[in-house]
């Protein structure tokens, strides 16, 4: 496609003809020379915003950048309802890779029953594979937003799922031929199939209801990364079994073939809760088919303590370069 702001036809034909979910709160849909989305709130609620850029991965980059930010209006106790896009494409870019992007999109924010709301297409120079940046609109009770900085000392450590899911599987779509000379094929597509779990809305709407005081959604850095994060924003110190952290087979194994952190890679998919009673959090996410573990608690100083194994015991250190760009210097 020319440089430039995507044609009208192309507009209408591949993009706005792929937007099919939509939601009773948005009072105005995008359409040519519609600039901005007009939404209406009852009066009790708020907005909730957030947005993301997917810049570390090429496969699935669509259905990444809905639910990446979906899951960070989701750990603000907000329930997602709407996006814009900004999407950049290389010149190389047909015009049938932006309807593929658009319907993966479209997918995934039907899965969520969140409506695309607006936002810029365009090709350009500047960038030699897409750029997809997405900003979050989402809603929530006034007296119901969370915030990181909620955890305090005492409250249980809640892990959801498992750790490294997000980069496990941006690693094995783009390593494939170099994970097949060690492991099956089977293994490779298991761990490719690791995003069917990107999403956190659905543990953090059970959270939120069965109240919690802080969350967070593992992202870049990984569980290291965020343990940081939420102690350092709720002033507060951790203490944390590294062995009761969850954590995939596969993901251990391909960190183990690129020398990785499992523990410093990108992890969306996982939520981080600071509660009481985290074993009930953890049976009640478990009778909703979500797999979750205690794996520490918050502290009433700064320290910030990871114990490994044999009771070896290590101070956490701030989020450092996540562990998914080491495997992206692999040489092809």
């Amino acid at each position: 496609m020319k440089i430039g702001k995507v044609p009208e036809n192309v507009l209408k034909r591949s993009v706005f003809k792929q937007i099919k979910s939509k939601r009773e709160e948005v009072l105005v849909h995008p359409g040519v020379g519609e600039d901005c989305a007009v939404l209406g709130l009852a009066p009790d609620e708020v907005f909730v915003l957030s947005t993301d850029p997917i810049t570390g991965a090429v496969s699935d980059i669509g259905t990444l950048a809905v639910h990446v930010t979906a899951n960070d209006l989701a750990s603000a106790g907000a329930e997602p309802v709407g996006i814009l896009l900004t999407i950049l494409l290389p010149q190389s870019a047909a015009e049938a890779d932006l309807k593929f992007l658009m319907k993966e999109i479209e997918s995934a924010c039907e899965s969520l029953k969140i409506e695309i709301i607006g936002g810029h297409t365009e090709v350009t120079a500047a960038v030699n594979q897409p750029i997809v940046t997405v900003t979050g609109v989402g809603k929530v009770k006034k007296d119901a937003v969370l915030f990181t900085k909620g955890a305090k000392p005492g409250q249980d450590i809640v892990v959801t799922k498992w750790v490294g899911l997000e980069g496990t599987s941006i690693i094995a779509s783009e390593r494939e031929a170099e994970l097949c000379t060690r492991y099956s094929r089977e293994f490779v597509e298991r761990a490719q199939g690791f995003i069917k779990y990107i999403s956190v809305v659905p543990e953090a709407m059970a959270a939120r209801d069965f109240g919690v005081s802080a969350m967070h959604d593992v992202t870049e850095g990984g569980i290291f990364g965020a343990l940081w994060e939420v102690a350092v924003a709720g002033g507060v110190g951790l203490s944390v079994d590294l062995k009761k952290v969850p954590l995939k087979q596969e993901t251990v194994e391909i960190c183990e073939f690129f020398d990785l952190n499992p523990y410093q890679l990108i992890s969306s998919g996982s939520m981080l809760i600071a509660c009481d009673r985290g074993h009930d959090l953890v049976s009640h996410l478990e009778k909703l088919g979500i797999h979750s573990a205690v794996v520490g608690k918050f502290t009433d100083n700064n320290d910030k303590i990871i114990i490994y194994d044999a009771g070896e015991t290590r101070y956490l250190e701030p989020p450092k370069t996540d562990e998914l760009y080491k495997a992206k210097l692999v040489e092809e």
